[in-house]
């Protein structure tokens, strides 16, 4: 039975400034070491930036795409993280899951932060994205997609197998605001009865804003994984066990109880 180790890079965010982010995670990722998946924060590249005519990159030839490809590539390991993306058109606040061979699997934040006016710039996704990687299946989300539970609802899809095991979610979620974070993240883990990694940036952005980070992984039962400390730069590799979840579903079966 196949376990999934997952590093969390917790950072400050260099404001609209690409060049600079790339370099910083360039120098972060070999500290994860051996992994199989590794998240970066929401926006990967700009922070969390309204300013998506300017700062998005087409999908078909977009920079950031072709250095988290060489990344995945070159450290072996999947990479899910969030950039400013232009396609068909539209501007989107695109996750993007880039195997280590070079696939990707898109996925569009689906719940627009109307409080920063996201909704003016960027449009919806409406489409939820599982990815099946190294026997886990995993659900992707954004930041203020944490907020609407019915969008993530987990439930069983046979006797044995719930419909994902894991729920990523990258962010940029205020220090103001990190009550309920902390709490949102552990009430979709325990209702899902999921595996759950949030990974949040530090530091302060343009607008003034603080972001403390809280970056955790929690198992099925809300307890959790990892010991990563607000404030602080941390990369932080956890290992989810496979085992844990028949485990926690077979005795406590309210997935099947739904």
């Amino acid at each position: 039975m196949q376990d999934l180790k997952v590093t969390l890079i917790q950072t400050s965010q260099f404001w609209e400034d690409k060049s600079a982010n790339l370099a910083h995670f360039e120098q972060l990722l070999p500290k994860a070491g051996t992994t199989d998946l590794v998240l970066l924060p929401e926006m990967f590249h700009t922070g969390f930036s309204m300013k998506a005519g300017e700062l998005a990159e087409d999908f078909e030839s977009s920079f950031a795409m072709d250095w988290l490809k060489e990344k995945a590539k070159r450290h072996q390991t999947a990479i899910y993280t969030s950039f400013i993306c232009k396609a068909e058109n539209h501007f989107f606040n695109r996750g993007v899951f880039v195997f280590p061979d070079g696939n990707v699997t898109v996925y569009d934040k689906r719940k627009l932060f109307t409080l920063a006016k996201e909704e003016q710039h960027y449009s919806a996704g409406t489409v939820e994205q599982i990815v099946e990687y190294k026997g886990f299946r995993l659900l992707l989300s954004i930041c203020y997609d944490l907020r609407f539970p019915e969008i993530l609802r987990n439930r069983m899809v046979s006797e044995t197998e719930a419909k994902y095991d894991v729920l990523l979610n990258v962010a940029n979620w205020p220090e103001r605001r990190s009550f309920h974070w902390k709490s949102l993240l552990l009430a979709r883990a325990i209702e899902n009865q999921c595996f759950l990694i949030g990974v949040n940036r530090i530091g302060t952005d343009e607008h003034e804003l603080v972001y403390s980070g809280d970056s955790i992984a929690l198992d099925p039962l809300g307890q959790a994984l990892s010991m990563i400390q607000p404030h602080q730069e941390t990369v932080e590799t956890v290992t989810l066990r496979r085992e844990v979840l028949y485990e926690v579903r077979e005795k406590l079966n309210f997935l099947k109880d739904q």
